[in-house]
């Protein structure tokens, strides 16, 4: 591990996996849906869910989605990585006091590009509401190496 308590690169292989747990509470709900301006009625009108095939309201896909990006960052490959793209497939709703459990696992490393290719899925109680994959870009020792020791230029 780097001094982010991540992975650099260098120290990934694939196979490796992580995973994170969250119960979305009625809190992250209604702050998604401020924060992101959906207001799906969905979402946040019990009534009008209830009259909807989920009978009920359910979480905002991409809600759920964010728990994958929060065991990239903070588990693997860790602090400092940079999401370079998701595909999703939506399989199943997720309810407000649901425990939404993601898992990344790495698929495949790009060495010619510092690219990370990730399987990714969410389930809840074992049934996967999520599936897909990931392209994320990690630290690098051997960057952060380069650039210790590189010239510095002064220009004043």
């Amino acid at each position: 591990m780097n001094e982010l308590n991540g992975y650099d690169f260098e120290d990934l292989q694939p196979g490796m996996s992580a995973s994170f747990a969250k119960t979305i509470t009625e809190a992250d709900i209604l702050l998604f849906a401020g924060a992101s301006g959906d207001i799906n009625a969905v979402h946040i009108n019990e009534q009008f869910a209830k009259t909807t095939p989920f009978k009920g309201r359910i979480a905002h896909g991409m809600l759920t989605a964010g728990i994958i990006s929060a065991t990239i960052a903070g588990r693997l490959p860790g602090p400092g990585t940079v999401y370079l793209g998701q595909n999703l497939r939506f399989k199943a709703p997720v309810r407000p006091g649901d425990t939404v459990q993601a898992e990344v696992t790495i698929k495949e490393l790009i060495p010619e590009k510092r690219r990370v290719v990730m399987s990714t899925v969410c389930t809840v109680d074992g049934k996967v509401v999520i599936d897909g994959d990931a392209i994320v870009m990690p630290t690098s020792r051997g960057e952060r190496t380069t650039e210790r020791t590189a010239p510095s230029v002064n220009n004043g």
